[in-house]
């Protein structure tokens, strides 16, 4: 590819362009298809991600975005152990077969069994003869604890349903004969067992009908939603890469604020002679030398942007950064189609997202559109004085930030000697973030209509080989009618 940047795009960002309306061809826009590589392994059918940031992604907000066919990265301002566990919850929701299903052994203390389900957020429990055993006694259900919930110190095997009394499956049954048992038997579990009564796997009415009502979900091959997290390029970032594989992760972000660095380099490097080729992302760059510096260390995901974010202060304080639609058309010139481009940050409307894919992104990462839904991390807060709800959001080099992150009085003395580029600010409460996808994909769906295509992987490969074709430059004036409502 030509690497030299078009005039047009020279320090321009989202509202400094329209699109030129094409003839459509689908008669309706629910037919559009928004799938996009995340990166070069992964998949997904609606092109969000939402930002490993400690306001933004925690277990929820994961298991939501997956659900809905989006994705997102852990953030890891915290232990290794919290954020391995977080891996841990979100690959046990919702799969069609539960291969690790939690268990209790039939001696244990009823007290146990409810405190297991409560951590997990789980509707009961298999139980197992002893411990470590792996053969099937019986079940313990919700209602089962709460009839032994004045004996805390009884054992569970006087309150359970024993496997004799059960209607259980066999290891590799589908999900329509699997629906059809427990329909029949009116029952909402299905224990799976092997010949010699060793637990197999536990199926649920509720992940079967999530798997038939979600059919986009972004999912592994074993039916699991896919899973993110993020660690840095020091310190303990290979223990915690260790660990997060070993939970599950399907794909690690090294995320730094100086992505084109030594740093990376080594971090790659190091990455790469451990664990070969796991799926790997890095960032942040924003230019072409930055863009092909990643590709060249064999990464198979770009995050760009440095600076544009509403919880980022880098340009305010440094003066470095390039505006982030340039930033994508150069990292785009640099690396072409051979690896997937993450456009981190600056996204204020939803039509922004298009213009990013139709100027080379694969997909966006957001933080601030996420950060005031029910999923984010913290507290639900009301102004007083106006009744508004709010959440708070912060860059992760914001002192607040820092300080969560730190485990000890040195550490964090150390790390605020160095001034701060992150800041933090209300954001209003929106409420669940289905809502906000389901939004976002109408309106991608709505422009890829009014591009003359059917998908989205289309658009860009059209507007993107041809930028000047298709993207009208806006004045001061087109940008007040344009935007200004």
């Amino acid at each position: 590819m030509n690497h030299e940047i078009e005039k047009i795009f020279v320090s321009t960002t989202f509202d400094d362009f329209l699109v030129r309306p094409q003839r459509g061809v689908v008669e309706t826009r629910k037919e559009v298809d928004l799938t996009m590589p995340l990166s070069r392994n992964i998949q997904i059918s609606l092109p969000l991600v939402a930002a490993n940031m400690d306001t933004v992604t925690e277990g929820e907000m994961m298991k939501a975005m997956s659900l809905e066919g989006a994705f997102a990265f852990l953030h890891r301002n915290c232990p290794i152990e919290k954020q391995a566990s977080m891996v841990g919850y979100v690959k046990r929701q919702h799969s069609f077969v539960i291969e690790n299903p939690l268990k209790i052994h039939a001696e244990a203390a009823i007290a146990e069994a409810q405190s297991i389900t409560e951590s997990h957020k789980i509707s009961g429990l298999l139980v197992e003869t002893a411990p470590g055993s792996g053969a099937l006694a019986g079940i313990l259900s919700n209602r089962d604890m709460r009839n032994g919930t004045g004996f805390p110190s009884s054992k569970v095997k006087e309150f359970m349903t024993a496997s004799d009394k059960l209607i259980t499956g066999y290891p590799d049954i589908d999900m329509e004969e699997a629906e059809k048992i427990m329909r029949e038997n009116k029952i909402e579990k299905l224990p799976l067992v092997h010949e010699n009564g060793q637990i197999a796997g536990l199926i649920t009415m509720k992940d079967l009908r999530m798997a038939q009502q979600k059919p986009y979900s972004s999912k592994d091959k074993k039916g699991k939603l896919l899973v993110g997290a993020a660690i840095g390029a020091t310190g303990d970032y290979l223990e915690r890469a260790y660990e997060l594989i070993e939970a599950g992760v399907d794909c690690i972000a090294i995320d730094i604020a100086h992505g084109h660095s030594a740093v990376m380099e080594t971090a790659v490097k190091n990455f790469r002679a451990r664990f070969g080729g796991f799926e790997l992302v890095c960032g942040n760059v924003a230019t072409a030398e930055g863009a092909k510096f990643l590709l060249d260390l064999g990464v198979d995901g770009i995050k760009v942007g440095i600076g544009p974010g509403r919880g980022c202060r880098t340009r305010l304080e440094t003066g470095f950064g390039v505006p982030q639609l340039q930033a994508v058309r150069e990292a785009y010139l640099a690396v072409g189609d051979e690896i997937p481009i993450i456009a981190d940050a600056g996204i204020n409307y939803d039509k922004d997202i298009f213009l990013a894919v139709v100027c080379g992104a694969s997909t966006i990462m957001s933080g601030g559109i996420f950060s005031g839904t029910d999923e984010s991390p913290g507290q639900i807060m009301e102004d007083p004085s106006t009744g508004q709800k709010f959440k708070f959001y912060r860059g992760m080099t914001s002192p607040e930030a820092i300080i969560a992150g730190s485990f000890d009085e040195n550490e964090i003395l150390e790390k605020l000697s160095t001034p701060a580029e992150g800041q933090s600010k209300k954001v209003p409460y929106t409420g669940p973030v289905a809502n906000i996808l389901r939004r976002v994909r109408g309106h991608l769906q709505s422009a890829v209509s009014y591009s003359g295509e059917k998908t989205l992987a289309d658009a860009r490969a059209k507007i993107a080989r041809e930028p000047m074709k298709y993207l009208v430059r806006l004045t001061r004036a087109s940008r007040k009618e344009s935007f200004e409502r």
